[in-house]
């Protein structure tokens, strides 16, 4: 389990990122390059990295179910992902 600090700071960011992305669009769209770097750092979507939903692990993630390839496993093998079979041959 990450810090809930860490945590709390993607969230954060994901939330600036949403808030100025009309702005930030009609500004690199003009080439108001002055204005932009007025802008917060943090809503940038390049400042945000990927997190498991569950956990908060950073590494190891899956674009496609939005948690780490720990809990991935778990729940697979749970049966609580469906359509996820371990494969065998």
């Amino acid at each position: 389990m990450a810090k809930k600090s860490v945590i709390a700071r993607e969230i954060k960011r994901a939330r600036l990122c949403a808030k100025f992305a009309e702005k930030r669009k009609a500004l690199k769209a003009a080439g108001d390059y002055d204005a932009l770097d007025k802008l917060p750092r943090n809503s940038s979507p390049v400042r945000q990295h990927n997190r498991c939903q569950l956990t908060g692990r950073p590494k190891g993630y899956m674009r496609k179910f939005a948690i780490c390839r720990v809990k991935f496993r778990q729940m697979a093998l749970d049966g609580k992902i469906p359509g996820i079979t371990k494969a065998s041959w």
